[in-house]
């Protein structure tokens, strides 16, 4: 590079070959110069810079990925939890069920009322299922838990009135004479035919009505025997309802009727002997099919059978 020509706004550079030849000059400006180390300065840094977030883009992008598995992985796993755990609140709720059911199965059978909680009355023969598909999550997990949580305390809360009511049913039946229990004959303490009970005592239909005794239902002709020792009060047809009945006393106050029978084969005023046959089972009277009504009265009270029975 030669020295300043006489313009200082430029610089000359001349190019001089080792071997003979002609000597070159190339005049450039100053401001041309300052451009052209400008640029370079600032390709260089673009360049370091473009290197630079290459490298940074390539590191983040792995630990990027390798989060993302980890997510993955974790989110794998609390799924699978997830999906044990709803099974689990599943199989719970079955066992529950399963439960309300032996329970409204041992109500039926002593003759009680259903329990407060006792579904729409179906009788388990149908399985028909639908509605939208919904994945488990933790809410609804969580929900289906707690519905098992109240269900239990339902449940246990049934099961003691069950327990109590039974109790109670086991006291009136007889007396205790050292240490044993004596059965007295004259206590209504046995059924009085053999079926299902189609209807309890008490409120039925949505408490429109009062069912004043149980409802025992079986095939026409079933018998039906006095539940306990005593004297035939009414023997025949009764026009109120309850068709072909029968009222038995059993003094102290106490008095067992039998509706809705086919045929009785007692009389009026005829001793009659616990288990013994009094009339056959029918529809007569108000009935919708064939079944025995029984109802046990305490001194002129209706009262329910199912402590009797």
């Amino acid at each position: 590079m030669d020295n300043k020509t006489e313009s200082s706004n430029s610089y000359t550079i001349k190019i001089i070959p080792s071997g003979e030849g002609k000597i070159k000059s190339v005049k450039l400006p100053l401001n041309l110069i300052k451009y052209g180390l400008g640029s370079l300065v600032a390709l260089g840094v673009l360049f370091v810079g473009v290197m630079s977030f290459a490298v940074y883009a390539s590191f983040t992008a792995k630990s990027g990925s390798a989060e993302i598995n980890d997510l993955r992985s974790v989110n794998s796993i609390q799924q699978e939890q997830l999906l044990q755990l709803s099974r689990k609140a599943n199989a719970l709720q079955d066992e529950m069920q399963e439960l309300t059911s032996l329970e409204s199965d041992l109500r039926r059978q002593s003759g009680m009322a259903p329990a407060n909680d006792e579904g729409s009355g179906g009788d388990g023969t149908h399985d028909g299922q639908g509605g939208p598909y919904v994945d488990p999550d933790v809410a609804n997990v969580r929900e289906a838990l707690s519905q098992v949580e109240r269900k239990l305390a339902v449940r246990k809360e049934s099961l003691q009135s069950l327990q109590k009511e039974l109790r109670e049913r086991q006291a009136a039946m007889g007396t205790v004479v050292a240490g044993f229990t004596i059965q007295s004959i004259t206590i209504p303490s046995i059924w009085p035919c053999k079926g299902d009970v189609s209807s309890p005592y008490g409120l039925r239909w949505g408490g429109s009505d009062f069912h004043p005794g149980i409802d025992i239902a079986n095939d026409m002709g079933t018998p039906i025997v006095a539940t306990a020792d005593g004297v035939v009060e009414v023997a025949g047809w009764n026009s109120g309802g309850y068709g072909n009945m029968v009222d038995i006393d059993h003094g102290n106050g106490l008095m067992t009727r039998y509706g809705h029978a086919s045929q009785v084969v007692v009389t009026a005023g005829q001793p009659v002997k616990r288990g013994q046959i009094i009339a056959y089972m029918g529809s007569t009277g108000f009935s919708t099919g064939p079944h025995c009504h029984y109802e046990v009265h305490v001194n002129g009270q209706v009262v329910n059978p199912a402590s009797y029975l």
